[in-house]
């Protein structure tokens, strides 16, 4: 492997990829039951295959595939989508020290993404809760796309 300088990462940085996080949250909200979870378990199986050719090689394929059977198990609990995301996470801290960033003009976005991954992991172990019902409004603004 070739040596690879680890680009800096700044509050400013966090800041960021915390309020990505957190608009991905609010826009998740708008979708009602079941969709919401349908559509996130397909989020993460696309963010599995977000680094391929991300500069680890043949290492690519089993996480990708890992991530393919967790999403699969998100489909019906939010725990599994809760898991792609912290694996997720750990795999975008691999890519920030070793690799390529997963934005490739932006050598610090695979550690933000880290942040912002692990925001959105809290969220779904919490159940991915309705921000919209959180806050007192009554119901989603979409509703659903069958």
């Amino acid at each position: 492997m070739e040596p690879h300088a680890v680009p800096p990462f700044t509050m400013i940085n966090a800041a960021g990829a915390a309020g990505v996080a957190v608009i991905y949250i609010v826009l998740s909200s708008l979708l009602k039951e079941p969709v919401r979870q349908k559509f996130n378990a397909i989020m993460i199986a696309g963010a599995g295959a977000a680094y391929l050719s991300g500069g680890l090689g043949l290492w690519e394929f089993p996480f990708c595939t890992l991530m393919a059977i967790v999403a699969y198990h998100g489909l019906t609990r939010y725990y599994f989508i809760g898991i792609g995301w912290l694996l997720h996470t750990c795999w975008d801290m691999v890519h920030h020290l070793y690799a390529n960033p997963i934005i490739p003009f932006s050598p610090s976005s695979s550690a933000g993404c880290a942040v912002c991954d692990s925001i959105l992991a809290i969220w779904f172990f919490c159940g991915a809760p309705n921000v919209f019902q959180l806050f007192g409004k009554k119901q989603p603004l979409v509703s659903n796309f069958s």
